[in-house]
């Protein structure tokens, strides 16, 4: 009696159903990201959507990062892309800031004759320790991704270490630290994922002369 087995995680994802199921659902993650909004992108597409698995979500959230512009509408542009392509992306770029975009200006307008009172400043200071704190959260909550890595977890290790040493310690520029320890890190993946495969030699041909 044949057994079934369970499917891959890539398998069972699920992907955006149409342009405007783009449009809201990127919407919704944008009016959420108030201050931590790596936590609210990872919490969204990972566990809720389920758009894109841990190791996905690490590899197109790095992408977005070294990109030009905000990260989050990167990632949400890449999304919409790889589903239906420019109109997609377009609407997912549409979801993350039309909307926002309303809020943000009500709020400013709003603040702008609360921002000199004390209460106000001691306000966004705890708002900037809690976004702090979901970042952290987030970070260690996708520190599991890596043991998948094709570099190894040590070797991942050592590069968020040098990262953070570089960014918090030596105040290097973000551009300095994505070619020094980026690169590096890019040249060890390389070397371990090693040269590319020949189709003829694996499946034991001999090519025609």
């Amino acid at each position: 009696m044949p057994t079934s087995t369970a499917p891959s995680p890539a398998h069972a994802l699920n992907a955006p159903r149409s342009r405007a199921d783009l449009f809201w659902s990127f919407t919704w993650l944008a009016l959420q990201g108030f201050g931590g909004v790596v936590a609210v992108v990872q919490r969204e597409l990972v566990e809720n959507k389920r758009w894109l698995t841990r190791e996905q979500f690490i590899e197109d959230w790095a992408v977005a990062q070294i990109m030009p512009g905000p990260n989050v509408v990167n990632l949400s542009m890449m999304i919409g892309e790889r589903r239906f392509g420019l109109s997609g992306a377009l609407a997912a770029l549409a979801g993350m800031l039309a909307l926002p975009l309303l809020v943000v200006l009500t709020l400013a307008a709003l603040f702008a004759s609360l921002a000199d009172q004390a209460l106000a400043q001691q306000a966004l200071r705890g708002m900037g320790a809690v976004a702090a704190g979901l970042v952290l959260a987030t970070g260690i909550k996708l520190i599991g991704a890596l043991r998948n890595n094709v570099m190894g977890p040590l070797a991942c290790s050592l590069l968020a270490v040098a990262a953070f040493v570089a960014i918090v310690l030596l105040r290097w520029p973000l551009l300095w630290v994505l070619a020094s320890v980026g690169g590096l890190g890019c040249l060890w993946a390389w070397r371990c994922l090693g040269p590319p495969a020949r189709p003829d030699v694996d499946s034991g041909l001999t090519p025609r002369p």
